[in-house]
């Protein structure tokens, strides 16, 4: 029994269908294309610079190198408060919000972060002065929205 269970929610939480991304909106946001409907998908427990924030468009870039024209699958985590749906995305096989933090071009968002893997990916990009880390003093987007 526990095992049935166990196996029942590991499919739970697996992407189920390839959806082709027809937008990147920035280094956190995309478009894909859901039952012949565009659908806009936030990237979970990342945070990554405004478009007018240093590296903004960088992160955008990045972002459009993993998956733009690709298919994505992904794992919905919460519907936001913009009506976007926040979710875990899969490029060609590829977790991309993991993507985005290691390359240096998203902060974990401590507030909504899940993924306890983050972290460490981040201080990693960190320390080898990746993406926005090459800046001397990064502001992380939470607070530049805030100026």
């Amino acid at each position: 029994m526990r095992l049935a269970l166990l196996a029942l929610t590991s499919l739970l939480t697996l992407p189920a269908h390839a959806h082709q991304v027809i937008g990147i909106a920035d280094g956190d946001t995309l478009t894909l294309l859901v039952d012949k409907k565009p659908v806009k998908i936030r990237l979970a427990n990342i945070d990554a610079p405004e478009k007018k924030q240093p590296f903004g468009q960088k992160s955008k870039q990045s972002l459009s190198s993993l998956c733009w024209g690709k298919n994505a699958e992904y794992v919905t985590q919460a519907i936001d408060r913009y009506k976007r749906t926040v979710a875990v995305v899969y490029c060609d096989g590829a977790q991309v919000n993991a993507a985005q933090v290691k390359l240096g071009m998203a902060w974990v968002y401590p507030k909504y972060n899940k993924d306890a893997a983050l972290p460490a990916m981040e201080q990693a990009a960190r320390l080898t002065g990746l993406g926005l880390w090459a800046d001397v003093a990064p502001v992380p987007p939470w607070e530049w929205r805030r100026k």
